[in-house]
Parts: structure tokens; C-alpha cells; sequence
């Protein structure tokens, strides 16, 4: 401590916090108390559990919505509590890390949320500042799964002693990009399990928002190479940095005007190829790239075979009932005008052919996300400090691995359950019957009774003609009010 206190005169704020790094090994290998174990788990529970389950009941709004409050006010309340008992805690010390400055950040959205909250209960000025406490409401609420996310990822780093020094650069790699691939995930499986009406609105295929984001992504183009010499890592990271904004470019193109395309898909699949090829200093490090980049590449993989034979085009109906037959738009997997009319229904065999494409649909749909959640759970934790611990400690790869992968399970089961409540919940409930099925605006999980043409129709060929597709449309149709 002495030392210490002498660095800070000397050298200031910044000494002070390279003196406090330097823990001693004594401290730092002390038993963890079961006071920061309780810490440990109630934080996971609140910012893992509770606050998204509220946020997405709050979402919903409706009969479920009445739950919002109570669910946030004791989130608040135990985080306050959970806040205290990490200060409190005996046995391991930790040196200042972000994790602790994180925990003061989330004091500020935490009180916003609560003062907003209060104030809208209150119903004063309902013409004038309510419309912007609502939106502000809405944007922090929304802002808790990320938040709660890296605070999260903070602490594990925290409790390990991980990406200090010169690990610094690494970890940020791994982790940021590890969460992208988990983030992507996350609201690819929105958009396939509820979000159709969404993208719809939008006017722009999926893939126009997956071009964008890789095309931006040109940064790590810059980023990747320091020094004078060129290593292998340099140019194997600035090429997939080339990768990714020039297959960028060409996806905004192909999916201009609501066309579906495969580009971000192949890069994907590339980049995945790339990381399995990775050279590593250890066998396992070797080992554990390589399945993250076969994952990788299998998620690319299953989201080709999604897009054309599973998922229509999510073009809006008004570019097939206006007959654009010489444009991309006649890829359109939408239903003609209600004043058309209806063809013949089904006979007992089509529909049972289309049934059972609609079932195979429904369990092919989950494959991409939980390979991308996969994927970047094996990436975060393919770090050198992760991998040498494992080293030491004499853990083999397969059991490492399976590990992840265990992980990746619990995580994609809390991210298709909040999808879950969502759909079943406030006003998305009363879609669930057979009767409003067809005019819900979002698409509920897998109900039998779902229009069979929103999600699975086969990108038709180009040699497919107008007449024909909307022959098959105005068949589908007649089905449909058969059932009404």
C-alpha cells in the first residue's frame, strides 16, 4: 500500500490505477465467500431472467403487461441489494476493473427507469412531456438485455483476471465479436419467429439489413495490422476485413427492391472456413477455433437452405397484385387482393404435402440462430488466457467444447422463451386462435392453423410465370376461406 499511495502522488489518477492492477498474488487467490457467490447469482438472475421478461412483458402490453411493474420494481430493488453485497464481500479482492465502472454507469439508467416509470403512473401532462417519457421509457427498458449482457460478460472477465496487460486487443476481438455473431442471432430468430409483419412494413428484405451491417464493418480492414512486418494473423484478419465490406457492397445490391440473396450467408461461411484454418500455439487452441469455424460455417450453410426453400421473399402484396412481372418484386411470397377470385381448395393430398413442408419448416427455422449463439459463445471463449487455464488444469478439447456448447443451449432456450412470452402474451394472445390467425400482426410460434404461405413457399425460378404463380396464390386463398 505504501507503494501505492506514493505512485498516485507521483503520477496521478493513471498511476494509481496501474499500481492497484498490480494485486498481490496473496489476495487474488483467496477463496471466494458466499456473499460474492449470492452477488453472482442474483445479478445473473435479474439482469439475465427478470429484467428482459419484464421488458417483454412491458412490450406486449395488455392482461401480461400488469406484470411489468411489479417484475421491474423488485429487479430494481434486488439489483440495489445485489449493488451492496459486491461491495461487502470478503476473501478474493479484485483490482479496479471495468466491471466496477460499469456498476456505477447502470445507476443512471436504473433511476431513469424508475423516475419515468413513477411519472407515467402519475398521468400528469398527457398532451405535452407524456409522449417523450413514454419513448424514453421504451428506449431504456429496451437498452436492459444488452446492458445486462455486458455487465455480465465485465464480471466473468473480472472474476477470472482476464485481458489485462497486453490480452487487452485480444479480448476485445473475441468478446465484441463473439457477441455481434450472438447479437445477429438473437434478432434473426426474432425476425423468423415473429417479426414477418416488421419486415414487411420495412420495404427491405433481411438480407438488405445482414449487407449493411457486414459492408460497414470495413473498419477491421484498418484495424488488424500493427508495426512494420506483415504476420500471417495481420494479413489473415485484413483480408476478411476486405471479405467482408466488398461482399457487403455486392448483398445491397442483390437485395435492393425486397430481393432475397445468399451473399451474407457465403460470407459467412467463408469467414467460418477462415477461423477453422487459424494457426494457434496450442493444440487446443487449434482444436477449439477450428469447431468455432465450423459452426460458423454450418450456420451460413443452414441459412442458404432457409432462404430458398423455406422463407418467401417478405415483399409487400402490392407488387404482385400489380402484376410487375419484369421485376425482382415477383418473387413475392404474398397473398393476392381480397377482390380476386378464389380458385379451388386443396384436395386431402396437397395438404398434407403442404403440412409436412410447414412442419419441416418449423424445426429447420431454429437452426441458423442457435448455430450463430453457438458459434459465439466457442469465439468468446477461444481467448489465449481461457485456453491456457484449460491447458493447465489437463481439460481436454471435447470437454471443453461440449461445455460451450452446453452453454450455448441454456442461452438460445432464455432467448427463444422471452420470443415465446412475447407471442403468447398482452394483445398477441388473442391471435393465437384459428379465427385471427391470418390477420395477426406478427407470426406466432408454430401454430398449426398459420398460413402455410408466409414462411414456406419456395423461392420460385426465374422460368416460373406470372399467370402461374398467381394462379397458385388465388388457390391458396380459396383454402384459406374454406377454413374461415
Amino acid at each position: 500500500m505504501p507503494a501505492l499511495v506514493r505512485a498516485c502522488k507521483e503520477f496521478g489518477l493513471v498511476a494509481f490505477i496501474l499500481a492497484f492492477d498490480e494485486l498481490t498474488e496473496e489476495n487474488a487467490s483467496k477463496p471466494v465467500d458466499s456473499i460474492l457467490w449470492i452477488h453472482i447469482f442474483l445479478q445473473g438472475l435479474l439482469w439475465g431472467i427478470l429484467f428482459p421478461v419484464g421488458m417483454v412483458l412491458g412490450i406486449a402490453k395488455g392482461r401480461w403487461g400488469r406484470w411489468h411493474v411489479p417484475l421491474q420494481s423488485t429487479g430494481i430493488v434486488l439489483t440495489i441489494g445485489g449493488y451492496i453485497l459486491g461491495h461487502s464481500h470478503k476473501g478474493r479482492a479484485f483490482p479496479a476493473s471495468v466491471h466496477g465502472t460499469m456498476a456505477n454507469i447502470l445507476i443512471v439508467p436504473i433511476l431513469t427507469q424508475l423516475i419515468l416509470g413513477i411519472y407515467l403512473k402519475l398521468h400528469i401532462n398527457e398532451k405535452t412531456l407524456r409522449p417523450w417519457a413514454v419513448l424514453l421509457h421504451g428506449i431504456v427498458g429496451k437498452s436492459y438485455p444488452v446492458l445486462g449482457w455486458t455487465q455480465m460478460l465485465f464480471g466473468a472477465i473480472t472474476f477470472r483476471g482476464y485481458c489485462r496487460g497486453g490480452h487487452l486487443g485480444q479480448c476485445l476481438a473475441h468478446y465484441i465479436m463473439g457477441s455481434g455473431f450472438i447479437a445477429y442471432a438473437t434478432i434473426m430468430a426474432i425476425l423468423l419467429l415473429v417479426g414477418e409483419a416488421w419486415v414487411r412494413r420495412s420495404g427491405k428484405s433481411p438480407e438488405w439489413w445482414d449487407s449493411w451491417v457486414i459492408m460497414l464493418w470495413v473498419i477491421n480492414t484498418f484495424t488488424e495490422h500493427r508495426g512494420s512486418t506483415w504476420s500471417v494473423k495481420d494479413m489473415q484478419h485484413t483480408i476478411l476485413g476486405v471479405l467482408w465490406w466488398a461482399g457487403g457492397s455486392l448483398g445491397i445490391f442483390l437485395s435492393r427492391k425486397n430481393q432475397r440473396t445468399v451473399v451474407p450467408a457465403i460470407i459467412i461461411i467463408l469467414t467460418g472456413w477462415a477461423m477453422s484454418e487459424h494457426a494457434q500455439e496450442l493444440m487446443i487452441s487449434t482444436r477449439v477455433h477450428a469447431v468455432f469455424g465450423y459452426t460458423l460455417a454450418m450456420a451460413g450453410v443452414t441459412r442458404i437452405i432457409e432462404i430458398c426453400f423455406f422463407v418467401p421473399t417478405f415483399a409487400s402484396s402490392s407488387s404482385v397484385i400489380h402484376d410487375d412481372s419484369n421485376s425482382e418484386h415477383t418473387l413475392a411470397d404474398s397473398l393476392p387482393s381480397p377482390r380476386e377470385p378464389c380458385a379451388p381448395t386443396m384436395d386431402t393430398a396437397a395438404r398434407e404435402a403442404r403440412d409436412e413442408k410447414k412442419a419441416a419448416g418449423m424445426v429447420f427455422r431454429h437452426l441458423p440462430p442457435f448455430l450463430l449463439v453457438s458459434a459465439g459463445i466457442l469465439f468468446m471463449s477461444a481467448t489465449d488466457e481461457e485456453l491456457d487455464y484449460v491447458h493447465d488444469n489437463e481439460m481436454d478439447h471435447v470437454t471443453y467444447i461440449l461445455i460451450m456448447f452446453t452453454i450455448s443451449f441454456i442461452l438460445y432456450l432464455v432467448i427463444v422463451s422471452l420470443i415465446n412470452i412475447y407471442a403468447i402474451s398482452g394483445h398477441n394472445a388473442t391471435s393465437s386462435s384459428p379465427s385471427r390467425a391470418h390477420h395477426s400482426s406478427i407470426e406466432l410460434r408454430t401454430p398449426i392453423s398459420a398460413n402455410p404461405t408466409k414462411w414456406y413457399a419456395r423461392v420460385p425460378s426465374r422460368s416460373q410465370t406470372a399467370e402461374s404463380r398467381n394462379a397458385e396464390e388465388q388457390h391458396i386463398l380459396g383454402e384459406d376461406e374454406e377454413e374461415f
